[in-house]
Formats: C-alpha cells, structure tokens, sequence
C-alpha cells in the first residue's frame, strides 16, 4: 500500500504541487529582496540593498526553488523552460500548460506574502502604489528609467530567455560536462545572477512568464491599478510572457544544433562501471 501511495503521489499533482512550491520560494526572495530596495531606498538614507543585492538574491532564489522541485518535477519553476523542454527533450507537450498554470500561481501567491509584509513600508515610500514601486513585482523597460521602447525590452527578453535556457541546457547535460555532486541548482542560479547583472538594465531580466505574470496580477489586486502598462502608460504586460517563450525556444535550439548534436551519446553502462563520455 505504501508503494501505491508513493507512486500516486508522484504523478502529475504531485509535479505541479513540486513546481507551484519551487516557484513561490524563487518570487519570494526575488520579488522580497526588491520590496527591501525599493522600499529601503526611499525610506532611508543610503538604502538597504543595490543592484547587486538584487542579482544575488534572485540567484539565490533560482537555487533554493530548484532543490525544493527538483526530485518530483524536474524543477523547471519558469514556463519557458518547459516549453523548450517539450520541443527540444521530450517532455510531454500534455504537461507544458498545467505546469504553466502552476509555475505562475506559486509566482502569484508569494507576491501576495510580499506585498502583505511590506504593506506598511511601499505604503510610506508610495502612498499611491504608483509606478514608482510597481517594480517590486513586475518588470518595467529599462527598469522605468532608461529609455527603452517595448520593442527593445521584447529584444532582450528574448536575448536574456536564450542565454538563460542555453545554459541551463548545458549544464544539465549529462553528454556534456554537468556539474556533479547535486550542484547544478547553484550553478543554475550563478547564471541567473550573472545575466541580472550583465542584462539587467533594459528590462528587469523577467526571462520568466510566470515570474513577471503572476507578481503582476498579485500588485493589481492589492492597489496597483496601473500594473498592466509601463511607464508611458502602454501596455506592457505581453513583453515579459511572449519573449521568454521565444527566447527560450531560441536558446534551446541554439544548444541543440551548435552543441549538442556533436556531443558523444553514452554508451549503456554495465552494472557498477564507471561512466565515460568519451565514446560515441
């Protein structure tokens, strides 16, 4: 009996229960560490934290969510990562749109936990939940300062999304040289962290739908009545969903024709052999 209930509980509910918990600890310390900013920045002298604090902490973020999913789900905790999944590695294309739903409601109810926290300090550093901290949970273009068009944040999501799910396509890789030792999760989030900092600017680094969608929709509901639309009132909203899922699909194709295919296939190893990866 035991056997059965495992089994069952590591189906399809339990994967999506896996990605709905692993994305929810990703937003909360993604979407928690920029409430600090923000909210620190307008309220102290000096702040509580910078960009790179941001970078970190979302890194970090990428990490602890994956090793809370990995073993049920794969921990994909970004649905372009299961998209590009599904057209490039064979996961079941039947998963990719339940795995979505979940990924964006984990995003969705931990922004809820972080504008509930901080419900008193974004009221102080902006009484009319305004623009000005809209960015503590969805993206803006060129971070609400620079001028960026929604053209040109859609080009680096989809530049980011590539990059990132390249990676990712890399370092787990059991062809290629994957990090051993349960270590990819933090390699994972090293590359979150590296692209936050290198490709952050121009539009908050979504490189994830569920990530930017689900925050967003949490801020509507709690006060932010303009949170659809960027600073110039455009709406805005699509950019973060439509180029991580391009992206995505982009840098896993990148991966699989200029890589992958000239990577030696393992042979089946015997019972107790060492695994080598250099015979085709």
């Amino acid at each position: 009996m035991a056997d059965k209930t495992r089994a069952r509980r590591s189906g399809l509910v339990g994967e999506l229960a896996a990605e709905f918990a692993g994305t929810m600890v990703l937003i909360l310390f993604g979407c928690g560490v920029v409430a600090q900013v923000v909210a620190g920045g307008a309220l102290t002298d000096g702040g509580l934290g910078d960009h790179d604090s941001i970078a970190w902490a979302w890194g970090l973020g990428v990490t602890l969510g994956i090793y809370v999913a990995a073993r049920l789900s794969g921990a994909h905790i970004n649905p372009a990562v299961t998209l590009a999944l599904a057209a490039f590695k064979g996961f079941p294309w039947r998963k990719v749109a339940p795995y979505a739903v979940a990924q964006t409601a984990g995003a969705f109810v931990a922004a809820l936990l972080v504008r509930w926290n901080y419900t008193e300090a974004l009221a102080a550093a902006d009484p009319g939940h305004t623009i000005a901290t809209q960015g503590v949970f969805s993206t803006l273009p060129g971070n609400g300062v620079l001028p960026v068009s929604e053209w040109g944040a859609l080009r680096d999501q989809v530049i980011g999304t590539a990059i990132l799910v390249l990676l990712v396509f890399a370092v787990t890789d059991v062809a290629n040289t994957a990090p051993t030792a349960n270590l990819a999760p933090f390699v994972i989030g090293l590359i979150v962290v590296a692209i936050g900092m290198a490709w952050g600017a121009d539009a908050g680094y979504a490189i994830n739908p569920a990530r930017d969608f689900g925050p967003r929709l949490a801020s509507f509901i709690t006060g932010y009545g303009e949170a659809w639309r960027d600073q110039d009132g455009d709406l805005y909203f699509w950019v973060p969903i439509v180029g991580p899922l391009v992206g995505g699909v982009v840098g896993a194709a990148f991966y699989k024709a200029v890589v992958s295919r000239y990577l030696p296939v393992p042979r089946q190893q015997e019972v107790g052999e060492t695994p080598r990866l250099d015979e085709s």
